[in-house]
Formats: structure tokens, sequence, C-alpha cells
């Protein structure tokens, strides 16, 4: 396979198309290896617009598509100066591109096997300012209370409702991003806390994707 080839299609034919033109994630996405954090076993379903597995360690566990990964990331528009917190850090793909753009990034991983993947891709990849945690599936879902505020959150799995409680974990200003509802349609909805006491959000597109474990039910926040 002509590795730079795959690339070069995978964002032009199905990133670019799917409204992501931020000039600055289509370089990053050009940059960063994505095989180099897919399983050896799917290497060949790196570039492919699909979710790939992370293999048996992880039962029902993958990396979103391309196209998912490049849209999350360019809605949360992460600055470089910002601290980053990512609950669900998989292979450590996403917690890489964040790394790329943001001061500080903390991504929590309740699969011990696939925290010990995700700090080796990313210290094999040089992405020295991030930091994996290996936590509980309950209390991932709590996300980083110790550590808040965040200026940026990213869940990246699809959840029923935002707790509250993480998104107190923003700073007023700060945008938690989140793939939210049940099948078949879920939405990628952006927070925004406006205030110490309130909080905005928006339905940016539609899409879908595997829950993440420890937020299998929860609780509706409502405005």
């Amino acid at each position: 396979m002509d590795i730079e080839r795959a690339r070069f299609n995978m964002i032009e034919q199905q990133i670019r198309p799917w409204e992501v033109l931020d000039p600055a994630v289509l370089e990053l996405l050009a940059v960063v290896r994505r095989e180099d954090f897919v399983p050896a076993a799917y290497r060949a379903m790196a570039f492919v617009d699909t979710q790939v597995p992370l293999g048996d360690v992880a039962a029902g566990q993958c990396m979103l598509e391309p196209r998912l990964e490049a849209r999350l990331l360019q809605e949360l528009q992460v600055q470089r100066h910002e601290k980053v917190l990512e609950i669900g850090a998989g292979s450590g793909f996403m917690a890489a591109l964040l790394g790329h753009r943001a001061q500080r990034v903390v991504t929590l991983e309740c699969v011990p096997a696939l925290a010990a993947m995700a700090r080796a891709n990313l210290q094999r990849a040089g992405v020295a300012n991030v930091t994996v945690r290996e936590v509980s599936a309950a209390e991932g879902a709590k996300g980083l209370p110790a550590e808040a505020p965040f200026d940026a959150i990213l869940l990246s799995g699809s959840v029923a409702e935002v707790p509250r409680g993480l998104l107190e974990q923003l700073k007023v200003g700060g945008r938690l991003m989140a793939i939210v509802g049940d099948e078949p349609i879920m939405r990628a909805r952006l927070f925004t806390r406006t205030s110490e006491a309130a909080w905005s959000s928006v339905d940016v597109f539609d899409t879908a994707a595997p829950r993440l474990l420890g937020f299998e039910t929860g609780s509706r926040f409502t405005f």
C-alpha cells in the first residue's frame, strides 16, 4: 500500500467533503501518522472510512472514523495555551491530535490494555504533553474534578446525556464536545460555559458512535 497516497485520499475524499476545512486541522492529519495508532492486525484499515476495532483487549472499543475524529477536532477549536481533558483514550490517536493543538492534555482510559497501548503509541510518536490516566469506568464518567477547570473537554465516544459534573469542570468560556443520544441518530453537541452557573449548547451535526464505558445510562442535564 502506498501509505502517503492513502493518507492523501483519506483527507481529500473523506475528511474535507465532511465540512472539515480548517487548514490547521487538515495539515495536522497529514502529519500525525494514524497508522501508528492502529493495532497491527488492522493496519490495512488505517485510512478507511470506518471504525477500527482495537483488538481483543477491548471488546466493542474502536477508533472512530477518520472524518468523525477530524470534525470533532475542528469543532472543539483547541488553542495552543489551553488545557484539555479527553475521556476515552483508546489507542491514543485523538489525544495525539489534541496534544499538537493544546498546551497540555490529560486523557482517561478505563481498559488497562488500551491505557498501556495509548501510552506506548504516544511515546513512540514523540507526543510529550499528553498524560494517560488509567481509571475505572465509573471514575472516567466523572472526569477529573481535582484538576479542573479545563479549557476544553472531549468525549471520544457517545453518551446518553452529558453529566452536569463534567460541564462544571469547564472554565467560563470553555467548551465540551460530545456525541449525545441513542442509535440510530445521535448528535454531536458543543457545550460552552457562559458563566459560573450557565451553559449554552448547539447541535453541530448528526452522527453515531459506540457508547463510552461508564456512560451507559445518564442523568439528563437541562438548562
